[in-house]
């Protein structure tokens, strides 16, 4: 366990040092689109499932897994309510935080860590993942296993194939989870898990399951429901086939100087020695590590929250989740598993949760004013606050691109909508 510890610690080692902010293609869980928000009519349902049970017999999987799957298959509403307002998009990030990394769950970690070690560190040899990043990830997507989601997977992915908003991603989604039945990974009547369709242990997305997930223990199969080593080793390969690199963190918090340029947090990758050079520290107000590497300022609650540099690793936390908020909460929970303290300085929370609709009403004004944030879709995309932090700019306010009070104020954008 120390060894574990002396791996992941900050100013222990290499390793636990450093880790970008970005976007990969491949999801292990989806995100928000930019499609249309139109459901399907119950006549117009039954119409889309034998469309998409001659699909999925061209692309290959068995008429009969096929035509029986897909007869089962039912609409459901609540799905498409939870696709409209996924909690990455539509909560504060010191709530989404303090849920997910908490000290229930940053205990149960530790515990798990240690019962689990062997098997961890059979993972960590062949991916170069280390445990408590795969005890995170685990701790985030079940709460350890404890729950994988009770809704049944060929119908949470028909309904949302056939909604117009992203068709196009869950008609793969669906033929793949249908290939998993074709293999007999598990059976139809067993296939559960969340409203999008991702399952097992560390929630797997059908198309990410057919391409990583492994057969850990030997018994012929690839179940990530019943069998830890195998979903352990398969979020370990997944990990690894996005570039994780083992000799460095996820990122790290840091402070900031009072007359820091806000500006610069917009993504944007300097080398850690100019980050430095502007007068950043680590969050103990220690000077950075000299390493050549690069790394990327995220302020998810705005200036008067946490500050972190985000390295490699942090961009492939985020293939597996397309938000900053989840990439850090994988990362701090990691911390916390190996035994490291909170945030030295924690998000505030006493700022009001935006819906899609105030996110929506906020766009508009800014592109109304000449501040392009794009299309107005209800999310806090890198357009959107790159065209909040230019109206902060010419307004005379902190640019951090947070959409805090002064800003909603001065566009009379109203978070009760």
């Amino acid at each position: 366990m120390l060894n574990i510890f002396a791996r992941i610690l900050p100013g222990r080692s290499v390793f636990f040092r450093l880790s970008l902010t970005g976007l990969l293609t491949t999801l292990a869980v989806p995100v928000l689109g930019q499609e249309n928000t139109t459901t399907s009519t119950d006549s117009g349902f039954a119409e889309c499932k034998l469309r998409l049970q001659e699909k999925a017999i061209a692309a290959g999987v068995s008429r009969t897994t096929a035509t029986d799957v897909m007869a089962q298959a039912e609409h459901l509403d609540r799905v498409i309510e939870l696709d409209r307002r996924q909690p990455e998009f539509t909560t504060t990030f010191a709530d989404y935080l303090n849920r997910r990394v908490n000290d229930d769950r940053v205990t149960k970690g530790r515990k798990l860590l240690e019962e689990h070690q062997p098997l961890l560190a059979r993972v960590t040899r062949e991916t170069g993942v280390p445990a408590p990043y795969l005890v995170a990830f685990w701790g985030l997507e079940t709460n350890f296993g404890s729950y994988f989601g009770k809704m049944a997977v060929p119908s949470t992915l028909t309904t949302l194939a056939c909604d117009d908003r992203r068709r196009t991603f869950f008609t793969e989604q669906l033929i793949a989870a249908l290939r998993i039945i074709d293999e007999g990974a598990i059976p139809v009547d067993q296939m559960e898990g969340s409203w999008a369709g991702a399952m097992g242990h560390v929630q797997f997305m059908p198309t990410v399951f057919l391409k990583h997930a492994v057969d850990a223990d030997g018994d012929g199969r690839r179940d990530l429901w019943n069998s830890l080593p195998d979903a352990m080793m398969s979020a370990g390969k997944f990990l690894e086939s996005m570039g994780w690199d083992g000799n460095y963190r996820w990122g790290r918090e840091v402070l900031l100087p009072g007359n820091f340029d806000y500006s610069l947090a917009d993504g944007r990758r300097l080398p850690l020695k100019q980050w430095h050079e502007l007068g950043i520290t680590d969050a103990f107000g220690h000077a950075l590590a000299e390493e050549p590497i690069e790394a990327a300022l995220v302020v998810p609650a705005g200036h008067q929250g946490p500050a972190f540099l985000a390295y490699h690793n942090f961009k492939v936390i985020m293939g597996w989740n397309r938000s900053e908020f989840y990439a850090i909460a994988v990362g701090h929970l990691a911390d916390r598993v190996a035994g490291a303290g909170t945030l030295q300085n924690p998000p505030p929370e006493d700022v009001p949760a935006l819906s899609r609709a105030s996110i929506i009403s906020l766009q508009e004004a800014l592109n109304r004013r000449g501040y392009d944030s794009g299309r107005p879709d209800g999310i806090m995309g890198p357009g959107t606050r790159s065209a909040i932090r230019h109206f902060q700019a010419s307004s005379g306010l902190v640019a951090d691109g947070y959409p805090g009070e002064e800003v909603l104020k001065k566009l009379n954008i109203s978070t009760t909508r």
